[in-house]
């Protein structure tokens, strides 16, 4: 975004935001699906204080993006309107522009990289858009749809770095005041930054008791080290599992509002990122994407007793093949599988001795191989097994292989 127009919306007064985003309620009500808090007993439990989830995976298209590409598209003029518009997006802004076109009857091209999964690529279309797949990463994308934005005079909705965007965006932060008045803090995914930026200008505004905080994932700081640097900057690298967040570059406005409004931002792993997935899906019985749990996989960073949180869950659109891979990181993340092998005399009764102390100290075996020609060497006289148990955390795991031990057996633990 061009330097005077960052300094325009800067320039504007509280009032004048706050009546910018109660414009972009007006816009929505009659499109969004409510999303009331939910209480999560779990996560309270866990880390001592009110816990509640804002479950945007819910929503049309299956993530919060509708709110800022519906408003952007219904405050175009007619002019606007009648040339079309345009976005690049692996799926989440993708769909609400294609949505929120369909919605206003004009014409929406979406560029997408060619690593978007095909579940988003088939809903965008199936919202009447007409999809280009160029570009391996999301930067490819962009450039092209800049370029034929500027060769077809198509509106180009940016995915953040836009104040109608930001403003839809900030719809959230106002349903959350009203939701729960006495909130002390709400955790927000952030990327590029529209999402964070619109919802901390919303509540900052009217609450500015409240913190909004962001929450990243290590492999994808844009924003964050931006802040730190004072300076719009730019990651060589993206690396994470939450595509949803992975941008290497914050936008110019959105870089501002964070610098305004935002009082924090923290950092959660691949493996709390992969644990929250599992969480949700277990306690709450949710869906949501990676990049929809990163609050909730650095909830515990902000937990103090007393205090009501509020974490933002973004999205939902996850396929299920990604889903079967999260769940079984999870799973072994959190000591709920585990795989070992073991060395065992070719011999009679040894493989039952195996299974019958696993049995014995609460290990349900899911898979098990024994297989005579894998042994390590082959003329020991001995043969590998290797087995696959559900078991029921770290603790129990480190006293099945106790007891294996314990029995002359020498367990290797594969995962």
């Amino acid at each position: 975004m061009k330097a005077e127009q960052v300094k325009m919306y800067m320039g504007m007064s509280e009032e004048q935001h706050q009546a910018n985003v109660q414009k972009a309620k007006e816009n929505l009500k009659d499109v969004l699906k409510p999303t009331p808090l939910i209480h999560s007993d779990f996560y309270s439990n866990e880390y001592g204080c009110d816990i509640y989830i804002k479950p945007e995976n819910l929503q049309i298209t299956g993530s919060f993006k509708i709110r800022g590409a519906y408003n952007k598209i219904m405050n175009l003029t007619e002019e606007e309107a009648a040339h079309g518009v345009i976005a690049s997006s692996a799926g989440n802004h993708a769909q609400g522009v294609a949505y929120a076109a369909q919605k206003r009857g004009i014409k929406a091209t979406i560029v997408m990289p060619n690593v978007t999964p095909l579940l988003k690529v088939n809903a965008t279309k199936a919202y009447g858009a007409d999809v280009v797949i160029h570009g391996d990463v999301y930067d490819d994308a962009y450039s092209k749809a800049v370029n034929l934005s500027q060769d077809k005079g198509y509106t180009f909705v940016h995915p953040f770095d836009d104040y109608d965007v930001m403003c839809g965006q900030g719809t959230i932060g106002l349903e959350i005041l009203d939701d729960l008045c006495d909130v002390d803090e709400v955790l927000v995914p952030i990327g590029g930054g529209g999402l964070i930026g619109g919802i901390a200008m919303a509540i900052k505004t009217v609450r500015p008791d409240v913190k909004v905080v962001g929450v990243s994932p290590v492999g994808s700081m844009a924003m964050k080290i931006s802040l730190d640097e004072g300076q719009v900057s730019r990651l060589a690298t993206v690396k994470t599992s939450a595509e949803g967040v992975a941008v290497r570059q914050p936008g110019d406005l959105t870089f501002a509002m964070a610098q305004k409004y935002v009082d924090e931002i923290i950092t959660v792993t691949e493996k709390d990122i992969m644990d929250a997935v599992l969480v949700v899906m277990e306690k709450h019985k949710l869906i949501a994407e990676t990049a929809g749990v990163v609050p909730l996989a650095g909830v515990r960073k902000r937990a103090k007793p007393g205090k009501k949180i509020v974490c933002l869950m973004s999205g939902g659109n996850i396929d299920v093949v990604t889903i079967s891979s999260i769940v079984n990181q999870g799973l072994i993340s959190r000591g709920r599988i585990m795989c070992f092998g073991v060395e065992l005399p070719d011999k009679p009764g040894q493989l039952v001795k195996v299974a019958s102390l696993l049995a014995e100290n609460g290990a349900n075996v899911i898979e098990l191989q024994h297989n005579q020609f894998k042994a390590i060497d082959r003329y020991s006289n001995k043969v590998v097994l290797e087995v696959t148990v559900e078991t029921n955390g770290h603790e129990h795991i480190k006293q099945l292989l106790e007891v294996l031990e314990d029995n002359n057996f020498i367990p290797n633990r594969i995962y």
